[in-house]
């Protein structure tokens, strides 16, 4: 995380070099983003089982293969479980980058078209703070005000932003089912 200014000015919502009008903000809000650790367990558990299985495959080939040429199932054999095992650590170390990431509160400003903007702090209360500020410099063109927040940086597929709803079609549609 970095510094960053966030103001308001001339019908502008400045997130660090980032402008956003005022007149496109359509949602200022707060939320807990939290990591995607159950699909972080179940993506290394299916690359874990896909792994061994390829393994384990390719030793029971490099065990018949010993049959005619002992020198060339050994080396098949190295290089199979060597493989198997590089590509276990990697999965393992993806998977603890999200299991371990912590949860973090933001602010969200999104626009009508497909652009957001999220922030953070250390302190909640500062972002809750903020919400009202902003949407009152959209309703009043002279506001203005600028404060220190921190930028976040995460990689959106760690992270589980909200239910995503398809509708299709127009009458009867009730709630959120959940899968």
């Amino acid at each position: 995380m970095r510094s960053l200014d966030l103001r308001v000015g001339k019908r502008l919502l400045w997130v660090g070099t980032a402008a956003y009008p005022l007149q496109n903000i359509t949602r200022v809000y707060t939320f807990t983003l939290t990591p995607r650790r159950k699909d972080a367990t179940m993506l290394f558990l299916k690359r874990a089982a896909l792994t061994l299985t390829v393994a384990f495959g390719l030793t029971i080939l490099g065990a018949l293969s010993a049959i005619g040429n002992q020198s060339l199932a050994g080396g098949i054999l190295t290089f199979t479980w060597l493989g198997a095992i590089g590509a276990l650590v990697f999965s393992l170390v993806e998977m603890f980058s999200v299991v371990g990431a912590p949860p973090q509160y933001v602010l969200a400003v999104e626009t009508s078209g497909p652009s957001i903007a999220m922030v953070t702090s250390s302190d909640p209360r500062q972002l809750d703070q903020l919400v009202a500020p902003i949407v009152q410099a959209i309703e009043n063109p002279e506001a203005e005000f600028q404060v220190k927040v921190e930028q976040l940086f995460v990689n959106p597929k760690n992270y589980h932003f909200g239910d995503n709803v398809n509708m299709y079609g127009g009458s009867g549609n009730v709630g959120v089912g959940h899968s």
